[in-house]
């Protein structure tokens, strides 16, 4: 009871990426510039999305809420850490809070890595059966795809979240990081976290795994779907709307195992903290970019949007 009632009483605080206030404005200048690029470029897609007709297909339904999704998990991150980029002091995080960040931020980012898998299973069923493709990727399945995503998301967050904040935190409160990431926090622990350590590292290799596996085998039967067909322009469209998707997952993926999957003894704070910041500003301003940079017909819809104003 003593040791509950220790930590609740514990404040995080996370550590400035610089001691000097000038370099700290200026990464605080560059995060808001990123998140507000984010959003508005996710915003961007997913109103395009809903607006235009012609974009009312699977492939840009789940585009629209993997936009939705980026929102979301961005702004789980970015609005603290910009207040304590901005502070002149140390702005303090509850545990409770810490635990709240690091449940959405979990949960956002696995139904993300769900829902790209989702998006790569539609890519092979409109490539390999494009007849029947409208009858197999039906409305009522891509909707129960995608609130499976988030549910199978919520199921991962929340065990792992749980685990974390049973451990009593005593008198260690600084967070090598600018938000509650799992690693992090559990080096803050005041006991052994050997067990909570292989757990993180098993469900983390599980979930990554699943759902990358199941990427890996639907490109390997688009790949050899797009060898057999006969037409370049069609070989060209397929591999257009294909190479946007394959694009996210390298940042997403890559990103994430590097974190995630790393050994303890050779996990870096500095270097996961570095990497984090691509994978939490980076990636949801490039994911809008590269599917309208290679995606001819979200391209001229957006163009259409942009031309109104």
């Amino acid at each position: 009871m003593e040791e509950i009632n220790k930590t609740a009483k514990v404040q995080f605080f996370f550590r400035p990426f610089s001691a000097d206030p000038k370099v700290q404005v200026l990464i605080f200048a560059a995060f808001l510039a990123m998140y507000l690029t984010s959003l508005g470029g996710n915003a961007l897609v997913a109103v395009t999305v809903q607006v235009n007709h012609s974009l009312h297909t699977p492939m840009y339904f789940f585009l629209a809420n993997l936009a939705a999704l980026e929102i979301l998990y961005t702004s789980c991150i970015a609005p603290p850490a910009l207040a304590s980029l901005l502070s002149t002091g140390r702005t303090p995080i509850s545990i409770a809070g810490c635990g709240t960040q690091m449940f959405f931020f979990v949960f956002l980012g696995g139904a993300d890595c769900v829902l790209l898998a989702v998006m790569a299973y539609d890519r092979l069923i409109a490539i390999r059966y494009p007849l029947r493709y409208t009858l197999l990727m039906s409305w009522p399945l891509c909707v129960q795809l995608t609130v499976g995503s988030l549910v199978l998301g919520f199921l991962l967050s929340l065990p792992l979240t749980l685990l974390i904040f049973r451990l009593p935190f005593c008198n260690k409160s600084e967070i090598y990081h600018f938000y509650c990431d799992m690693p992090a926090v559990l080096r803050l622990a005041c006991a052994d976290t050997r067990v909570h350590q292989a757990a993180l590292y098993v469900i983390s290799f599980t979930v990554l795994s699943i759902p990358l596996s199941v990427i890996f085998v639907s490109y390997v039967f688009i790949v050899a779907t797009v060898f057999r067909i006969r037409s370049a322009e069609g070989r060209r469209r397929a591999c257009s709307t294909c190479s946007c998707h394959f694009s996210v997952v390298l940042l997403q993926y890559g990103c994430t195992s590097f974190i995630y999957l790393s050994p303890r003894s050779s996990y870096s704070p500095e270097t996961g903290r570095a990497v984090s910041v691509v994978y939490t500003f980076v990636t949801p301003i490039l994911n809008p970019l590269i599917y309208s940079m290679r995606n001819k017909e979200l391209k001229n819809a957006l163009r259409r949007a942009l031309s109104r104003f």
